[in-house]
């Protein structure tokens, strides 16, 4: 499962973006507001994209990666399996990535591949948060559903990548969700294998 994804998201491209999609950015943010990372895991801090409580704007605010388990000798959630499950009554929201890594192989370090959307600077996740709760600050988890064909020769599963178009209305629900939450058609994500696992390595020397 996605357990790593990378945020090199430029500013000024989420502004435009924003601006294309008739989306209100909070007149208070900035790019510090979207900061770069090479390789957000879990129970790391990266920014989210949720509804602004004024203006119905679309507001940037840091999370963590994985949410607290209700099962306390469980690690964080941080797949939340998307299908026969309503999201009316959840906090919704997305993840903007430049790309999400997965991981082949049986022997570490595994080989790691990198997805980014095809016709877009970057990609959003769709995803779920919760406020903070304890010493746990408010975090978030990715939904998952099954691997499109771009996925499933790494993968039995997948992150639901939205298109821009459908941003909106995952944050408000505008549309049902079984249109929404489902793997994208071939072709639409690139993939690069940006490691070689020590599988590779095995066979490479045999």
């Amino acid at each position: 499962m996605c357990n790593a994804y990378e945020q090199h998201v430029k500013w000024i491209e989420y502004v435009r973006m924003m601006q294309a999609l008739e989306l209100n950015i909070p007149t208070q943010q900035t790019e510090l507001d979207l900061p770069q990372a090479d390789d957000i895991r879990i129970n790391q801090m990266g920014p989210l994209m949720r509804a602004a409580a004024n203006d119905n704007a679309v507001e940037l605010t840091p999370m963590n990666f994985g949410l607290p388990s209700d099962q306390p000798k469980r690690g964080p959630v941080f797949n939340f399996r998307s299908e026969k499950r309503s999201f009316a009554d959840s906090r919704r929201c997305l993840v903007p990535a430049s790309g999400f890594f997965e991981f082949t192989g049986t022997k570490y370090p595994k080989t790691k591949h990198r997805f980014t959307l095809n016709g877009a600077p970057f990609m959003a996740i769709a995803a779920i948060w919760r406020e903070a709760r304890g010493n746990h600050p408010a975090s978030f988890a990715m939904l998952t559903t099954e691997p499109g064909p771009d996925v499933a020769p790494y993968h039995n599963r997948q992150v639901v990548v939205l298109r821009p178009q459908d941003w909106a209305a995952w944050i408000w629900l505008t549309r049902p969700e079984a249109e929404l939450l489902r793997p994208l058609d071939a072709g639409s994500l690139a993939v690069e294998t940006v490691r070689k696992g020590r599988d590779d390595a095995s066979e490479a020397t045999a």
